[in-house]
């Protein structure tokens, strides 16, 4: 049996090494290492795939959420709203900007921000809200974006963490995560769903005028060389990554599948256990399960996930510390705030390997030890 990762992109890139090292080799030999004809085209079929008309690659996700934001025209003191419970990357790029973060809570069984809190939470100064789709699932859109236009607020889709997930709306319509909302935005960290060999990100729009404003903020504000008819900032994904992603984008489906098989045989081995709550998938989308995130109930979490390291089961906590209690945010005084479900969450979540190429062999032996632990 291979060592346990979270994610494994060793076994992952020897899949398709062949390909990836060929675009390389192409890139390098190119010298077109900068807005190389690779980025035009992952974002024309990034623009394909998600069924969006505008996707314009960046340097990281959090430079996504952040143009996302300057594009939008938000000025200081102006509010947005989002969850705590996330990574901190959503809430950074709104207090870097000073924007004020105003945070709502989330659903015990979805992880993602609660309708409720969100309508209790907007005022005349809300601006945007920024609906984060975690661990793979997606947050329920549609009454989120009638509420959104019923007070013309623009929404920002944080999509790091459920590329390629969809979303079915009560008529039927099915749309991709991160194309419902005013913006989206994606991370491609290595270690996400679509995830290049180094850090990158995009932003997706239907809206011309604001996608022509997003590429020029991530061009130094200009649409012209030399020629900057605003402030923007230095965020361009490198021509290798794109390259890299252009090969990995046409296994997206086929990793969002092996994923859920993973999910599925960890659901099966643990739906018995009272002290172990699966994650909860909803009706309204499909889960691409960027995490398998269990809710320990009765039971020593920190025990556990020292004792699955003494027996080399890697594990993780996300999140410890959820945002609104961060040092970096004090000035704002949230620490305070009650949040019941995120202060719940935090102290009872668990992440488990997720990854393409788990085994049955490792998945049967993970999910052995976590209950022969939990008792």
């Amino acid at each position: 049996m291979h060592n346990l990762q979270m994610v494994d992109l060793k076994r992952q890139y020897l899949k398709i090494k062949t390909e990836i090292d060929a675009a390389v080799i192409n890139v390098i030999e190119s010298t077109a290492f900068i807005n190389g004809p690779d980025v035009k085209h992952l974002a024309d079929e990034m623009a394909a795939y998600l069924g969006v008309k505008h996707v314009i690659p960046c340097a990281n996700g959090t430079d996504a959420l952040q143009i996302a934001l300057m594009a939008l025209g938000l000025q200081p003191g102006d509010e947005v709203i989002t969850p705590s419970f996330t990574y901190i990357a959503t809430v950074e790029v709104v207090a870097l900007l000073r924007l004020v973060p105003v945070f709502v809570d989330v659903d015990a069984d979805t992880f993602t921000m609660n309708i409720n809190s969100v309508k209790n939470a907007i005022t005349p100064k809300t601006k945007a809200i920024i609906p984060v789709h975690l661990y793979g699932q997606c947050v329920n859109m549609e009454p989120l974006m009638a509420l959104a236009k019923e007070h013309n607020i623009p929404l920002i889709e944080d999509n790091a963490q459920a590329i390629g997930g969809t979303y079915t709306f009560a008529d039927g319509t099915i749309k991709k995560t991160g194309t419902m909302g005013t913006i989206g935005c994606t991370s491609f960290f290595p270690s996400k769903n679509l995830g290049g060999y180094g850090d990158g990100g995009a932003i997706f729009t239907n809206d011309d005028a604001l996608a022509e404003t997003l590429k020029m903020i991530a061009n130094h504000g200009q649409k012209t060389k030399y020629y900057h008819e605003m402030v923007g900032c230095n965020s361009r994904l490198d021509t290798i990554q794109a390259a890299i992603l252009r090969i990995k984008l046409r296994h997206l489906d086929e990793y969002c599948d092996a994923r859920r098989a993973a999910a599925d045989y960890y659901d099966n081995a643990f739906k018995n256990n009272p002290k172990i709550v699966t994650p909860f998938r909803a009706h309204y989308c499909t889960h691409v399960f960027h995490q398998y995130t269990l809710q320990l109930k009765n039971a020593d979490r920190n025990k556990l996930q020292e004792q699955l390291a003494e027996r080399k089961i890697p594990s993780m906590i996300y999140y410890p510390v959820p945002s609104h209690k961060q040092n970096m945010l004090k000035e704002y005084g949230t620490a305070d705030l009650s949040l019941p479900v995120t202060d719940m969450l935090q102290d009872c979540v668990i992440s488990l390997p997720i990854h393409t190429e788990l085994t049955t062999e490792e998945l049967a032996y993970i999910t052995t030890n976590v209950l022969e632990l939990i008792g």
